[in-house]
């Protein structure tokens, strides 16, 4: 992805200082000034002689000059020539040329703008007439020339002002082409290093355009004839009666030669900022190839190009460093040669320094520079008023000291325009600059109040054009900030514009521009606003889509807040096409349905007034390839023939593979198969072929996007017949009853039958008993069963492929069985190995393999639990089955339950079925931890005990032997105490636990043991019951004389507080209920709202912190808090209060386990306001 991004950086900054610094001194028209030529038409000026001639000649000054003119050097009387005007208020002339011929006010026209404090001069203007002539008449005879020889056709158009262009065309207005062979000159001949026959024609014509007039002259057609060298013998045989005059053969070859320039060496002038032209045209034979090299060094970057076919050398804007020595080289296989071109640059004079206005108080001193350069260095000559110096009016305050004047002490009055003419041979520069004596105060002309926006990090440059003589110096101030802006990061330029090089949000605010000189003061007052840049955050990327599928190009931008963005979108830098798919979001760009002509670099730009941002990504638009075409079949042979074929358009993403089908028209017509494939970069495949198929052919091209379309078939190519090249493959035998062998095999394709009259020679015979096979011959069959076979007994099967023209090649040989019957005969020597209480081992010893009588399979164990050895536990479990497969002699039986009686027997099976079943055998399995008890609970719950029943676990697994009971405090952070432990006998099913603490949560841990250990344990939690004394100390509160009192006056005092609100507000008054807020001490008070008497909740000032060991949901109910003194954790029931502050509640003797969660106690909340 590309990215740009503009910024008011160096350059712009440097063009910013240029527009500040680099104006000449502007006087305000409303004091008094010499003329200064605003306008005029340049100096070499040529005019349309269909059009009216106008002469531009503008000026300002005060008062306004009156304008005069001169032609060719003496006074032009504008009056004695009723078809010159001059324009009101200015000096441009206005020529009607109707009537009138162009060419009689040809000329050298000068312009002087005068008024009283002096006059100003344009530069000479000489006006020249546009000309288009017509081409002179002439007859052009053919040109003959020999095969290989060089050829110029001249073109020589009419001299034209300004020269016109030329070009070559056939009589169709065609362009002749061009090529390093031909090529036209810089002087617009044609030139052929050698001509071929193919360039014979008769309409060669070259076309001058004349570019000011837009009309386009034609010479008289040329006829080139070119000969071969026996048509050359015939024609000078024609012409001599010489039978042979050239040898037969081709045109001989010849060693480069300069057609232009001619010899080794030239030389070459040019004008400094013109464009230099060298041109190296050759003949010869093969055409040479032309070559550029600077002897003196490199050819300038990015001004340097080397057009047509390498035989012109361009270099524009040409500097001093062009100068040297160039060479051209041309060669061919014969020889190389060389020619030397001496560049010199001249220089018409250019500006060093450009003379200035000047604005003087009286008594003031000061110069005016006029520095030129040029080759040969110019001269310097002054002027006044428009009069060579030398003669003007002497004046002992002026001095002339070559390209400088200067004044002392100038006097009032002494006003007047300077005009610096250098020049040299190659032209003029002409400048005129004037001496203002006045006295004014200061004036600041920057527009009052004038705000400045920049970005942040970017030059600010802040204006205070001011005017005043003597000139006033300018000083800044910011805010209301007394000392002045000088030093980093502020820089004063002598105009009085303020710079801040990195301009910063804090650099935001008023700035006040001050101009003093001796005459007075004035100020003005700016402002600056520093803006944040614009910025990409998130920038469009690369995207490769498939046609007709949708693309989204994200753009998503950070700007200031301040400025208005606008978000653009271009397309290869040009608009968005006018589609209603294309649609442009705020931070994105959407394309639905997406085509070939969308693909291209997008760009997204986000414009601000101030600045923007952009960033480009190219969207690569891929679709399946175009099928491939012209599909041709060559060197066909019996089995194999060239297949070559043309590949269509890859769409942008190459294509990986070309995938090749056939179909068979006489055997599956219409079905298309694979036949083969190959990569991309080719175009041909070796086809392998079977006999007796009639092939067509079809291509399809692959690339990451998919498969193309077909291509059209190939002609059809048929094979003739032969024997088979293969056999059916799948060949297998078996048998499906005891008494037989079924042969199976794969069918043959009509393919790979290889010709008509497709049979199978099937054969089989009996391993290591049968010498010779048996066979039968069948068709459009794939199977055959052979009966009377011995019970499993292998078979030696094969199948071989007959056609009419032959047997296929000698199969392979298959061993196969006969069918299976059940297994005769049970394992013997069946043992158990009882590993631990759930895992035994079961032993056999396999059986015979003659008595299994089919393919052994593997062995069966059938177990089940016959009964418990506990008393408690008699349930029979179902019988289980566990398969060990292979010749297999032992195996596992997991998962048994402990201290049980089981029995097993073992069985061998085969692919027919399952063999008689061993004697049962049975075992037992040894004790085990018994299971988690089937419950514990808390039945009874006092002060200080706790009572716990349970139940003996479900499965036992042996003999209880005892339980272990295990307990903890856990406090109300959820932290355990230390643990306490308690062993009790088998035949206990509930225990009492004495001295526990009051009011504290328990959690237990249960469970049963045998001799083998413990098993898992059950816990439980529960909570003893608090003290009765704590809560009926608290409830006696309430029933106490004090308290009762209190809350009477309380009371009272709202009753009285209520009554003096409401006659306030009757009356309209607010009663100050603050100060009573404030002088109150009860941290508990609600307070009233001073607006409408009514009662708002309290705020504590410092931390708003709730009534202790309560919380007060939004929902109006108070939730149930871990704090042990929650008034409705000591009853069992809702905790309420009654009207006079008692609490309602029975205390239960009950304690509460404690669950998971706890559902919020409900509480009266009028009743509990009535409390506070």
């Amino acid at each position: 992805m590309e990215r740009t991004r503009t910024r008011a950086g160096a350059a712009v900054f440097l063009m910013l200082i240029l527009g500040h610094l680099g104006n000449a001194l502007e006087v305000p028209l409303d004091l008094a000034q010499p003329p200064t030529i605003t306008q005029q038409s340049p100096k070499d000026y040529i005019i349309d002689p269909r059009e009216n001639i106008v002469i531009h000649c503008e000026a300002k000054g005060k008062p306004h000059p009156s304008f005069s003119w001169t032609r060719n050097g003496t006074h032009f009387d504008i009056d004695q020539d009723p078809k010159v005007t001059m324009r009101p208020r200015s000096g441009t002339l206005v020529v009607d040329i109707s009537g009138e011929k162009a060419e009689t006010y040809e000329g050298i026209y000068q312009c002087t703008a005068r008024n009283k404090h002096g006059a100003a001069v344009s530069n000479n203007i000489v006006i020249r007439q546009s000309r288009s002539p017509l081409w002179s008449k002439e007859r052009n005879e053919p040109i003959r020339v020999q095969e290989g020889e060089a050829l110029v056709l001249h073109c020589r158009p009419p001299a034209g002002l300004p020269p016109p262009i030329i070009f070559w065309m056939d009589v169709n207005f065609q362009r002749l082409p061009q090529s390093s062979r031909v090529s036209q000159a810089l002087n617009g001949d044609l030139y052929f290093s050698n001509v071929l026959t193919e360039d014979s024609r008769n309409d060669y014509i070259c076309y001058a355009r004349f570019p000011h007039t837009q009309t386009i002259q034609q010479k008289q057609p040329i006829t080139l004839l070119v000969l071969n060298l026996d048509a050359f013998n015939e024609t000078v045989a024609a012409l001599f009666n010489e039978t042979d005059f050239f040898s037969d053969g081709s045109a001989e070859e010849r060693k480069p030669t300069f057609l232009i320039p001619s010899g080794s060496s030239s030389s070459k002038m040019v004008l400094r900022g013109q464009v230099l032209e060298l041109e190296c045209v050759t003949e010869g034979l093969p055409t040479p190839e032309v070559s550029w090299s600077k002897l003196s060094g490199e050819f300038p970057d990015k001004r340097t190009s080397i057009v047509t076919f390498q035989k012109i050398l361009r270099i524009v804007n040409v500097s001093d460093a062009d100068a040297g020595e160039y060479r051209c080289t041309a060669h061919n296989r014969l020889a190389s040669i060389h020619h030397t071109i001496r560049v010199t640059v001249k220089a018409a004079p250019y500006w060093i320094t450009t003379p200035r206005n000047l604005v003087l108080a009286p008594r003031e001193k000061g110069q005016m520079i006029c520095r030129a350069s040029g080759t040969p260095k110019p001269t310097i000559n002054w002027a006044m008023n428009g009069i060579p110096i030398e003669n003007s009016p002497e004046d002992s305050n002026r001095k002339v000291e070559g390209d400088t004047i200067i004044f002392e002490e100038v006097q009032t009055g002494s006003s007047a325009v300077y005009q610096c003419n250098a020049s040299n041979e190659y032209g003029y520069l002409l400048s005129n600059a004037f001496v203002n004596v006045l006295s004014e105060t200061p004036r600041v002309l920057t527009p009052a109040n004038q705000v400045y926006q920049v970005i942040r990090n970017n030059h600010a440059l802040l204006d205070c054009s001011s005017f005043g003589s003597p000139i006033p110096k300018i000083t800044w101030f910011k805010d209301s900030q007394s000392s002045t802006l000088e030093g980093d990061p502020y820089l004063l330029h002598e105009n009085g514009t303020l710079e801040i090089y990195v301009a910063q949000a804090l650099n935001s605010g008023k700035y006040i521009c001050v101009a003093r000189n001796s005459l007075g003061i004035a100020e003005n007052h700016v402002y600056l606003e520093v803006k944040e840049p614009t910025r990409i955050l998130k920038q469009p990327k690369y995207k490769v889509a498939q046609r007709n599928r949708n693309v989204v190009f994200e753009c998503k931008v950070k700007h200031d807040p301040t400025l208005i963005p606008i978000m653009i979108w271009l397309k290869d830098n040009g608009e968005l096409p006018d589609d209603e798919r294309f649609l442009v979001d705020s931070d994105s760009l959407t394309i639905t349905d997406v085509t070939e002509n969308d693909a291209g670099t997008y760009t997204c730009i986000m414009n601000t007034t101030l600045d923007h941002d952009s960033a480009s990504a190219e969207l690569t638009v891929v679709e399946q390839p175009d099928p491939p075409t012209d599909l041709e079949l060559t060197d066909m042979k019996p089995r194999n023939v060239q297949l070559t074929w043309i590949p269509g358009e890859e769409h942008n993403s190459p294509i990986h593979k070309f995938v090749i089908q056939y179909t068979d028209s006489l055997h599956d017509h219409g079905h298309w198969h694979n036949l083969t494939h190959v990569p991309g970069s080719k175009t041909t495949a070796y086809l392998e072929l079977s006999p007796y198929v009639h092939y067509s052919f079809r291509v399809l091209a692959l690339n990451a996007v998919g498969l193309s379309d077909p291509s059209n078939p190939s002609h059809m190519y048929k094979t003739n017949p032969a024997a088979p090249d293969e056999n059916p493959s799948g060949v297998k035998g078996f048998g499906t009853e005891h008494d037989n062998l079924m042969i199976l095999w794969k069918p043959m394709s009509g393919l790979q039958a290889n010709g008509p009259g497709l049979q199978y020679k099937v054969m089989w015979r009996q391993k290591d008993v049968d010498k010779n096979w048996t066979s039968v011959t069948v068709a459009n069959v794939s199977k055959f069963m052979v009966s009377g076979t011995p019970t499993f007994t292998p078979y030696e099967v094969k199948v071989q492929a007959i056609n009419n023209n032959g047997i296929g090649p000698d199969p392979a040989v298959v061993t196969g069985h006969s069918g299976e019957d059940l297994p005769v005969q049970a394992p013997d020597s069946v043992q158990v190995l009882v590993l631990n209480s759930t895992l035994a081992e079961v032993h056999w010893e396999p059986v015979p393999p003659k008595t299994v009588r089919g393919h052994l399979k593997g062995y069966k164990v059938y177990y089940w639990l016959e009964r418990s050895l506990h008393k408690h536990n008699p349930h029979r479990v179902e019988q289980q089955l566990l398969t060990f497969s292979g010749n297999k002699s032992h195996g596992m039986l997991p998962g048994l339950q402990p201290y049980s009686l089981y029995l097993f027997n073992v069985r061998v099976y085969n692919g027919k079925g399952e063999g008689p079943a061993s004697s049962n055998l049975q075992f037992e399995t040894p004790e085990g931890v018994p299971g988690r008890p089937s419950f514990l609970r808390i039945t009874n719950s006092n002060l200080n005990n706790l009572t716990l029943e349970w139940g003996p676990p479900n499965d036992r697994n042996g003999h209880l032997t005892g339980y272990i009971l295990k307990y903890q405090q856990v406090n109300n952070s959820n932290e355990l105490g230390p643990m306490e432990e308690l062993a009790l006998p088998a035949n206990k099913t509930s225990v009492t636990l004495p001295n526990l603490k009051y009011s504290t949560r328990y959690k237990f841990y249960f469970n049963a043991k045998t001799g083998q250990g413990a098993g898992p344990v059950i816990t439980e939690e529960a909570v003893t019951i608090m003290d009765e004394a704590m809560p009926s100390r608290q409830a006696d509160i309430a029933t106490q004389g004090w308290f009762i009192g209190l809350m009477c006056a309380i009371a009272l005092l709202i009753l009285v507080l209520l009554i003096i609100c409401f006659i306030k507000r009757n009356k309209g008054g607010k009663y100050p209920v603050k100060e009573k807020e404030d002088a109150h001490t009860d941290p508990e008070f609600q307070p009233m709202k001073e607006d409408d008497c009514t009662f708002g909740e309290y705020s504590d000032t410092e931390d708003h912190k709730p009534l202790k060991g309560s919380r007060t949901p939004s929902n109006g109910t108070v939730h149930r808090d871990s704090s042990d003194d929650s008034l409705v954790d000591y009853g069992g029931g809702d905790g309420q209060f009654n009207e006079d502050g008692s609490f309602i509640g029975q205390y239960s003797g009950k304690s509460s386990i404690r669950e998971t969660a706890e559902a919020p106690s409900p509480v009266n909340t009028t009743a509990m306001n009535s409390f506070v």
